[in-house]
């Protein structure tokens, strides 16, 4: 299988090397001076499943004539647009495009780019890294890359699902990705917005009573946003992240607040202000969900603006 994967950052770079290991071509397009580092380094991917290291083929623009089966997409929200214009020359009539984006927004820029037949759906459940020197570090032994198609967008070409699924456990064919992609929507928003809002991790905020029932708040407005868009989820899913966002001593945080902490940019709106636009029209009031927005929204302000003048 033939495969594009826009950039070799964490998630791109952790799943890209798993798909050579599996003995696939693959192409990493990525900018400049990136390309320098996994020329000269290599790429580098530190795990608790084995490490890998050796040359990738880094690109910095994609030959049309290069025939790709598939394409994995997984930047940040706001670099969409410009991911879509790099990846445009290599989508051929046979490509398959699967975003690993978080939250549903950005299928509406694939599909109007490429068209819906060519965008599957797909979620990564990993945590990585890209450290500084350019490696790329995972933390825990949870590692998923979950597609298939979406409703009425047509199936999957066998040679994509072949390809994909010789990964081995970690890929998940799913026959229902729309509500698979949902499922996570809901729980990496309320995972976002509560460690965004609180600025500690899961055992930190639980360890208090009052993190607690914030926690099983946020989660019940952001399950019944997606039950009030026509996706109800299911029992299992619902089980498992009540599970995990009420483990005790839990250090997990979202990539969203170490954006936050290390004053980079966040996706606060293509997450947490895509679910709430959501929730308001299906006539739904989601005060805590609002809340860990607006507090996003002004580190945001901040972030762009600089220190404010403080009134004594």
């Amino acid at each position: 299988m033939r495969v594009l994967i826009l950039g070799a950052g964490a998630i791109g770079g952790y799943f890209g090397a798993r798909l050579i290991e599996a003995g696939h071509a693959v192409d990493f397009l990525v900018r400049s001076t990136r390309a320098a580092i996994l020329t000269a380094d290599g790429l580098r991917v530190h795990s608790e499943r084995g490490d890998f290291a050796r040359p990738v083929n880094a690109i910095t623009s994609v030959d049309p004539q290069t025939d790709y089966d598939v394409a994995l997409v997984s930047c940040k929200a706001w670099d969409l647009d410009s991911a879509v214009a790099s990846i445009a020359p290599g989508i051929g009539q046979r490509t398959r495009v699967v975003p690993l984006l978080n939250g549903m927004r950005h299928l509406d820029a694939l599909d109007a780019a490429f068209g819906a037949s060519r965008v599957l759906g797909g979620l990564a459940h990993i945590s990585v890294t890209l450290d500084d020197d350019g490696s790329i570090r995972q933390f825990g032994a949870l590692e998923r890359l979950t597609f298939g198609a979406r409703d009425g967008t047509g199936s999957v070409p066998e040679t994509v699902t072949t390809g994909l699924l010789q990964l081995g456990p970690m890929a998940v064919h799913s026959s229902n990705i729309t509500l698979a992609m949902w499922e996570k929507f809901a729980f990496i928003t309320t995972l976002a917005g509560a460690t965004c809002l609180m600025r500690g991790s899961i055992g930190e905020i639980v360890a208090t009573a009052e993190g607690m029932e914030i926690v099983k708040r946020l989660y019940a407005e952001c399950r019944s946003t997606a039950d009030g868009c026509g996706h109800a989820l299911s029992d299992a899913a619902v089980a498992e992240a009540a599970r995990i966002l009420s483990a005790k001593g839990s250090p997990l945080k979202a990539s969203m607040l170490r954006d936050l902490e290390r004053g980079a940019r966040t996706e606060c709106e293509h997450i947490l202000g895509d679910l709430r636009l959501r929730a308001e029209s299906s006539g739904l009031d989601t005060p805590l969900l609002s809340s860990a927005l607006a507090h996003l929204l002004v580190y945001e302000s901040a972030r762009l603006n600089g220190p404010q003048t403080v009134a004594r």
